[in-house]
């Protein structure tokens, strides 16, 4: 048995810097396509709802296919599909009659690349030898929260460097990254209880437990809040905060990344003295809070700054979760992240969509917009679909406050494995 796991935790903080880019990298490209291609805000918002949608049924796919397969394979397989649609991103909307349904094609490839990666690394990470097992997590996602940062800061500037009209370069530039991580998972240890075959119990235990699906409501509201803020940062700073469009990215999904960023990062350095449950109360309470001031602020600075801090406040939320249910369900193993992974990813799917819808019929009709709200009428109408995703953070807020009163009810009857039921 390996002893030092340290290239294979690179090779997952490398496969969370893929998801990524996989999940942002088209959403700098909203603009282009909208103008370029006349893609509206409906269209653009249904290529962020197909992406978590295919990943969607990759998580029900994975519930066996992993198990089978084993991690190794899951973890090629993943990174060369990620490839494969970062290069047909670059190539089929230029050569095909319709280039919205180009974009689609390769949004089907890398997306089943990021699903398979949600299902795998975090259990992966999970199974690694380590006592702090909530704040590895943590600090696990928090790559994904810097490849946010990195592809907005070399994207942006690159996309001014090369000329918009050339922007198909950068994915073809993106898709290093996977293909070397590919690579580098051909040739990693992994522990020895990912390479044979999982003794778990059985999926239908978890779905006997109420608290599993509490979690599961948990993580929809978690993917649906994160989403459908960062998924409209650039464009909603663009358009609503009316900023150029290098300023709008480094200015609103950047930002937003870098929040994020550190809120993880620094619960994965100084988790083993905060309490997940409260802290999880607090940032969906302050991310409710960020939504409504970005919706409501008097100038663009105070929607900016609600933007930006809104990353802080759900840095710990999809993380989180998964925490709390490993905790919860130690022996959950695949199963359970897989079903986590499909929630969140319904979350993610739903919100910006639910966004985008709303931010059409606003456009459309003004007396859907919301009264009090100040400037243009695309302006407004991306404020109102904003504020229809609220919704979610303060869902979760609720559904946290009731979760923590029922087990401090029953805490000495609820069993904390299935198999105890």
């Amino acid at each position: 048995m390996h002893s030092d796991y340290r290239l294979t935790r690179l090779a997952c903080y490398i496969g969370y810097i893929t998801q990524a880019i996989t999940i942002n990298l088209t959403t700098l490209f909203f603009v282009i396509f909208q103008e370029r291609y006349s893609v509206r805000f409906a269209l653009l918002g249904q290529i962020v709802f197909i992406t978590f949608v295919i990943q969607i049924l990759v998580d029900l796919v994975s519930i066996r296919l992993v198990p089978r397969i084993g991690y190794r394979a899951a973890a090629v397989t993943a990174h060369v599909s990620a490839a494969l649609g970062l290069i047909l991103l670059g190539i089929l909307p230029r050569v095909l009659p319709d280039p919205y349904a180009g974009i689609l094609i390769a949004v089907f490839f890398y997306s089943i690349g990021g699903g398979l990666t949600e299902v795998i690394i975090s259990p992966l990470i999970d199974a690694l030898p380590g006592d702090a097992k909530a704040s590895s997590m943590s600090l696990l996602h928090s790559f994904y929260s810097w490849g946010f940062c990195l592809v907005v800061l070399v994207t942006t500037p690159l996309l001014s460097l090369v000329g918009q009209q050339r922007w198909y370069l950068l994915p073809f530039l993106w898709a290093l990254i996977p293909i070397l991580n590919t690579v580098l998972f051909l040739r990693v240890p992994l522990p020895e209880e990912t390479q044979q075959k999982e003794k778990r119990p059985p999926l239908t235990a978890l779905w006997h437990c109420g608290a599993f699906y509490v979690f599961i409501l948990l993580m929809i509201c978690s993917g649906a809040s994160e989403q459908a803020m960062s998924q409209w940062a650039s464009l909603f700073a663009e358009k609503a905060l009316g900023l150029t469009k290098a300023l709008g990215d480094i200015l609103g999904p950047c930002l937003f990344a870098v929040f994020m960023a550190l809120g993880r990062t620094g619960y994965g350095l100084l988790g083993k003295k905060i309490r997940m449950a409260p802290a999880l109360t607090l940032c969906a309470i302050l991310t409710f809070g960020c939504y409504m001031l970005t919706v409501f602020g008097q100038s663009p600075l105070y929607a900016l700054i609600g933007c930006a801090v809104c990353g802080f406040g759900v840095s710990l939320m999809w993380p989180g979760v998964l925490s709390l249910s490993s905790a919860r369900f130690p022996r959950g193993g695949t199963p359970m992240f897989a079903v986590l992974a499909l929630a969140g990813d319904l979350g993610c799917s739903f919100g910006p969509w639910i966004s985008g819808l709303v931010s059409d019929a606003a456009a459309a009709d003004p007396s859907v917009t919301l009264p009090g709200l100040a400037g243009e009428a695309q302006q407004t109408a991306l404020k109102t679909g904003m504020f229809a995703a609220a919704v979610f953070p303060l869902l979760m807020v609720c559904l946290l406050v009731l979760f923590a009163a029922a087990s401090r009810r029953s805490a000495a009857n609820l069993p904390s494995d299935p198999e105890e039921k």
